[in-house]
Parts: C-alpha cells; sequence; structure tokens
C-alpha cells in the first residue's frame, strides 16, 4: 500500500506523517517513508539528524543513478521505520514532482520498494501544479491534514481537485482528512458538508506534540519518557487502523474556488441557528473547564 500526505506548508504533515509511519509498523507492518520536500527534514524525528538525500547521493555519483543502491539512501529509523529523503532541486530552481519519480526509480529497479507492506510519501506543501501532485502517481491512497483554518481548508480543497484529476488516469483515491491542531472542528465538519470525505481523525491543539517536534523526536518516543503522552498516540494508531482496512475510499468533488475562500467567513458571519447552538455549547465548555 502507497500512502499520500498532503496539506498546507506548516499545518504539520511531517509530524503527523512520522507519527502514522510508526502506528503502522506498531501494528506489524514494514513501513517506508519518503520524504518529498527540498527541505529534507520529513524523517528527521525519526532518525535523529538530517539524512543525505537521493539528490545527494546522486550527485557524489555524477548523477548516474543506476549506481544508487538501496543501502546508499535507506537508513533506519525509530520504531523500525526505514526512512528516505528525495531532496530537491536548490531553492527557485527545478521541480521537486522530477526528484520524487527519480526516486521512485532506484527503489523500484533495485526490488526495495517491494520490501515494504507501506510507502509513504511525506509532500511538500499546497499542490498548485502538477509537481508536487506527481506521488499521486504511485500512491493508491491519498490523506489531507487540515485545521480548522481558512488557508489550511483552501489548500485541502485544492488537493482534493488533484485527487479527482489524477484519478482520471489512475487507481488513487482519497481515503480522508486529518485534522490537527484543531480544538473546535466546526469549519471542517462545514467544508466536509460542501465536498463530502470521511474524517479519519481530529486531534486538538496539543502542545506537547509542538515540542516533541522540536526536540527532533516522536510522540511514541516521548511516551519511553513521559507516559501520560500516551493518549496522543492513541490518535494516531486509529488512523493506522483505518488505512489497515484498506477503505474504499472517495474520488471528491472540490467546491469551486470562491465557494472554498467564503465558506469559513460564512460560518462566523453568517452562522445558522445550529451553529449559534454549536458555539454556546462550546463557550459553555471552555468555561466549565476554566
Amino acid at each position: 500500500m502507497k500512502i499520500a500526505v498532503y496539506g498546507k506548508g506548516g499545518i504539520g504533515k511531517s509530524t503527523t506523517s512520522c507519527n502514522i509511519s510508526i502506528a503502522l509498523a506498531r501494528r506489524g507492518k514494514r513501513v517506508l517513508q519518503i520524504g518529498c520536500d527540498p527541505k529534507h527534514d520529513s524523517t528527521s524525528t525519526l532518525t535523529g539528524f538530517l539524512i543525505p538525500t537521493i539528490i545527494d547521493i546522486s550527485q557524489s555519483k555524477d548523477y548516474h543513478y543506476e549506481d544508487v543502491w538501496p543501502e546508499d539512501v535507506i537508513y533506519k529509523g525509530y520504531g523500525g521505520v526505514d526512512c528516505v529523503e528525495a531532496g530537491g532541486p536548490p531553492a527557485g530552481a527545478g521541480c521537486g514532482g522530477y526528484v520524487v519519480g527519480e526516486t521512485v526509480k532506484p527503489l523500484k529497479e533495485s526490488n526495495a520498494s517491494y520490501e515494504y507492506d507501506i510507502t509513504l510519501f511525506d509532500v511538500s506543501g499546497d499542490v498548485a501544479c502538477g509537481g508536487p501532485a506527481a506521488s499521486l502517481n504511485y500512491a493508491d491512497y491519498c490523506i489531507i491534514i487540515t485545521d480548522n483554518g481558512f488557508d489550511a481548508l483552501f489548500a485541502a480543497n485544492r488537493i482534493a481537485a488533484s485527487v479527482r484529476e489524477k484519478a482520471r488516469t489512475h487507481p488513487s483515491r482519497l481515503a480522508g482528512l486529518v485534522g490537527n491542531r484543531t480544538s473546535r472542528r466546526d469549519p471542517i465538519d462545514k467544508y466536509v458538508e460542501a465536498c463530502p470525505m470521511p474524517v479519519l481523525e481530529v486531534l486538538p491543539l496539543i502542545e506537547d506534540i509542538r515540542v516533541s517536534r522540536v526536540k527532533g523526536k516522536t510522540s511514541f518516543e516521548m511516551v519511553e519518557f513521559q507516559p501520560f503522552l500516551n493518549y496522543v498516540c492513541e490518535y494516531y494508531l486509529n488512523i493506522a487502523d483505518q488505512i489497515l482496512s484498506q477503505p474504499e475510499g472517495v474520488v471528491p468533488k472540490e467546491i469551486p474556488d470562491r465557494e472554498s475562500f467564503s465558506l469559513p467567513s460564512d460560518f462566523y458571519l453568517n452562522p445558522t441557528n445550529d451553529d449559534k447552538e454549536k458555539k454556546n455549547q462550546e463557550t459553555l465548555v471552555d468555561f466549565m473547564i476554566i
């Protein structure tokens, strides 16, 4: 199974991807995570450092890809997750989508990619063209990471459009959406009503998840020193279980850009009676917590 993880830049894709990879490994699967971001930091919380990229290794071999072997580019990460970083062209030059193809090619030619039950692509940023969407050429499922803000939901809608477009010629389907750093999920629910898709999980705003990234560790590794964080890992294990159930997935029908633009603001500026009731209930809960 091959999974591509997308979402707005800075939404927490890499943090989420690493934790999902470990959750899948905890379920007994052989997992390979491929970072598809020129920043090449996708797997840093798994390995503890910035591993050499495919581009780095290829450059050292005068770009003779036939001389690049799996053991040159695959690094063992925490929890038994194997890690690869595609890297990318220098800032402002080239296309990251091309690099994804060049990353997959040596792994397939050496049969290394067939040794894994799950290959997870952690893809750079939003989808504005065919370059970042290249990972969908290889993926069985796409997962979108978002929060309840305008920018992330607008990006999610654009990613949904890419999945629909790729589904014309490839078997890729949308497994679902993961809400991240989201204390209130109402705008997410509004978007899903307009563009139907499964919601795999909604993670609340948990400071310890952010801190784990700063420390260069996953939540699963943090639990070894802070057992009270075990509840955080349950979110990722739930996502893993849903993926392993091999969901049918959906081919989403994105909403028009202008509707996507106005949907979050309409929720707050022109709420329905149901929306007002939800907000009152949430305010009451917040007051009781205080």
